[in-house]
């Protein structure tokens, strides 16, 4: 197996390096966003790239449910990175309209890369649950009230993140250290093969991170579909049905609604008198003056002011009748016992 990658090794070695430095690249760019033409380009041809080195190592059959990790060469394991690097490139495209697509093909290229490292036996996890038949079957789990929130499972799930997050930090720290020696070729084979080791072994907890992440997504996304394909109904709460009023028609005079009347027999009538009557006998409205029919503007004002100039008449009366009242009752000096005055 390692005499065929020999052969097409720096094809498919090169093929490998341009993708991981173009996903290098795409890490570390300070584009303000991942749509900028410059990056969606280093994404396509970072895709390239790995999906044909991809399909060179299936031709090779590099990799084999039937051999253990101790039976693979040192320098074909980065090549157990390819599909993880496929993942992680599928979900830097931005086309909003295949957002579904790129999800469910990034998810595929994660969990094809945990099945291979879990036949391996690199790293101790789980297949998300769902995913594989199998990993229902090997660890049943017993039965669960659907109406109550597994605690325990959540609990566990959340002791689990943390420790793979400690992990993830102290495998980063150990390739730092590692990454000058390998790069240079100063390594030897031992260190070599610990090194891509390590960097499996921090894929695998990414993939365990964007997996759990595209499912939430998946959820949100299938959810908008299956509201825009469903049938519109009626929104909001239903209102009590309301008695409807019987029509009328509002006429200025008796003349006109017997015209209007002859034309519409079916329709009731009434002159807008009859009308605001209705509403006073109902204290709907209240009862005006009566103004005096004929009456100019300014016999109104006339008789305005001389209305006021009569209340005003009174109110002085009044107050001058309640002091000579209070005189004869009050003598001069009253209540002035200390001066005497």
């Amino acid at each position: 197996m390692m005499a065929e990658a020999g052969a097409d090794g720096p094809r498919l070695a090169e093929l490998l390096a341009l993708g991981r430095r173009l996903w290098d690249e795409l890490e570390a760019s300070a584009e303000p966003s991942s749509g900028a033409p410059a990056v969606q380009d280093k994404v396509r041809q970072g895709l390239d790239a790995l999906q044909r080195a991809a399909a060179m190592v299936a031709q090779l059959e590099l990799f084999s449910e039937n051999e253990d990790l101790e039976e693979v060469a040192s320098a074909d394991l980065k090549f157990m990175l390819l599909p993880a690097l496929l993942g992680g490139l599928t979900l830097k495209q931005v086309d909003l309209s295949r957002r579904r697509e790129h999800l469910e093909n990034a998810r595929e290229h994660f969990l094809r890369f945990l099945k291979l490292c879990r036949n391996y036996g690199l790293g101790s996890f789980q297949l998300p649950p769902g995913t594989a038949g199998e990993e229902k079957t090997e660890s049943p789990s017993a039965p669960q009230d659907p109406g109550q929130p597994n605690l325990v499972a959540m609990a566990m799930s959340r002791t689990a993140k943390i420790e793979r997050y400690k992990q993830k930090k102290e495998l980063e720290n150990k390739l730092a250290s590692m990454s000058s020696s390998v790069e240079s070729g100063t390594a030897d084979e031992d260190q070599i093969r610990e090194f891509y080791i390590l960097q499996i072994q921090k894929w695998i907890s990414t993939s365990l991170e964007e997996i759990e992440s595209i499912d939430q997504e998946l959820v949100i996304l299938r959810s908008r579909d299956a509201a825009r394909q469903a049938p519109a109904g009626p929104r909001g709460p239903s209102r009590p049905a309301r008695t409807p009023m019987k029509p009328f028609i509002l006429t200025r005079d008796a003349a006109q609604a017997r015209v209007f009347g002859a034309g519409y027999p079916g329709l009731p009538t009434m002159t807008v008198d009859d009308w605001y009557e209705q509403r006073r006998k109902q204290g709907i409205v209240s009862n005006p003056q009566r103004v005096p029919a004929g009456a100019s503007d300014e016999e109104l004002q006339k008789q305005q002011k001389e209305k006021e100039e009569e209340e005003d008449d009174e109110e002085a009366l009044r107050k001058a009748r309640d002091w000579d009242d209070w005189k004869d009752t009050h003598p001069r000096g009253y209540g002035n016992r200390h001066n005497m005055g």
